[in-house]
């Protein structure tokens, strides 16, 4: 039996499956329950124990799956790669050793792979759609070059939540779910009051030395009674700070992020970038919300402390490229290579910075980490590359929507 057919033949059962049992879509959020991203703890399901390929040896298996991960490489059809992850364990511990990181193979597959670096030398495409009515923000991944049309890849919503002092987009591997204590949070966007300064922080842990965020929560409850694998708290990765604009409207934003997750030698030849291998579920959902208040000095330690008071040390930078104006549009211009077609104080490209005084010259023949900009209505891209993932530069997007009083 040719391997083609016998391919063509496990695709058509395991969506027999998936009809019988569950869907493993990746990243619809847009729907149901039943049509969110697979999980670590899938059970096996009873229909496919009775199947043909129930006693498959495990070398045959794994080339099976080898063909079908190397054949089915974008989406829509690489719904199948995920589809045979969510199997059972088995298969998913094979798919899990067979799919690259987006580092190595530029692609998005398990939703683990929004916490991790993009492709190194080519920009991932993707798109940000608001809507303004509910405050929210859904990224779909570019499948064409168009992000007009409504045929991307969900991968995460932000909210925006105002508060007393501060504003924060929570971020949301669901479409219809953005509740901090449940299972699909992965981290959150807060501003000060002034919309000048911004941290990013994740639901989990980057690397073993980050420090975690003490909140109203912690204080109330030992971190060991939480979960004793992912501790309740938030975990600052990143600082996004905007310049004031003495200039008015009539000049350009100018900002920087110090990503503390990252290290500066992450850019460089050879340079590694912490890489995030599995979610770690706690158990916040299995408590009840706490109220807001919180004391002036939790409130100050925030903005304080970190890398905003100067320890920047170690840590990649990132500055916005300084446009260019141009004498005969009359304003203020940059080279997008056609992925932005509208004029916005919003757009903006990032790279990374090696020092404090960088001439604006030099900054133009640097690599675009990310871009971001406007192209309709409420339609805007947003390109990035490594060393920075899908949820960080989702994240640094989100501080553009942000009113800024100091800035405008």
């Amino acid at each position: 039996m040719p391997l083609k057919s016998i391919i063509q033949d496990m695709k058509g059962e395991l969506g027999s499956i998936s009809r019988k049992g569950f869907d493993v879509k990746f990243g619809h959020g847009m729907g149901s329950r039943s049509q969110r991203i697979v999980q670590d703890s899938l059970v096996p399901i009873d229909a496919f124990n009775q199947s043909c390929w129930e006693n498959m040896p495990a070398e045959l298996l794994r080339d099976v799956l080898m063909r079908i991960e190397a054949s089915d490489i974008t989406w829509p059809p690489r719904k199948n790669v995920v589809a045979c992850a969510g199997v059972c364990r088995n298969w998913r511990e094979i798919m899990k050793e067979i799919v690259k990181t987006p580092e190595i193979s530029g692609n998005l597959t398990f939703p683990i792979s929004l916490k991790q670096p993009g492709p190194r030398n080519t920009l991932l495409q993707c798109y940000i759609k608001r809507n303004c009515s509910n405050q929210t923000y859904y990224l779909y991944l570019g499948l064409n070059q168009s992000a007009t049309n409504d045929d991307g890849k969900f991968l995460l919503m932000a909210r925006k939540c105002l508060r007393p002092t501060c504003t924060d987009y929570i971020i949301s591997l669901y479409g219809d779910d953005v509740s901090k204590g449940s299972r699909p949070y992965i981290g959150k966007l807060r501003s000060n009051f002034l919309g000048t300064k911004f941290t990013i922080y994740d639901s989990q842990s980057p690397n073993s030395g980050a420090k975690v965020t003490k909140s109203c929560f912690t204080r109330l409850m030992n971190v060991n009674q939480v979960s004793p694998r992912a501790p309740a708290g938030n975990y600052p990765v990143a600082h996004i700070l905007y310049e004031l604009n003495i200039l008015g409207s009539r000049g350009p934003r100018r900002m920087q992020c110090i990503m503390n997750a990252i290290p500066a030698s992450s850019i460089e030849p050879g340079g590694v970038a912490p890489t995030q291998t599995e979610f770690l579920h706690s158990n916040l959902d299995t408590f009840p919300s706490l109220p807001f208040f919180r004391s002036k000095s939790t409130r100050a330690e925030s903005f304080q402390s970190g890398p905003l008071s100067g320890q920047r040390d170690g840590m990649l930078v990132l500055r916005n490229k300084a446009p260019r104006w141009h004498e005969q549009l009359h304003c203020w211009c940059l080279n997008f290579n056609g992925r932005v077609t509208v004029a916005s104080v919003k757009n903006f490209q990032l790279v990374a910075s090696a020092g404090e005084n960088v001439a604006p010259g030099q900054e133009q023949h640097m690599n675009v980490i990310l871009q971001f900009g406007k192209v309709g209505k409420d339609v805007f891209t947003m390109d990035y590359q490594y060393p920075i993932s899908a949820f960080q530069a989702f994240a640094i997007c989100l501080s553009s929507f942000d009113t800024k009083i100091a800035c405008e």
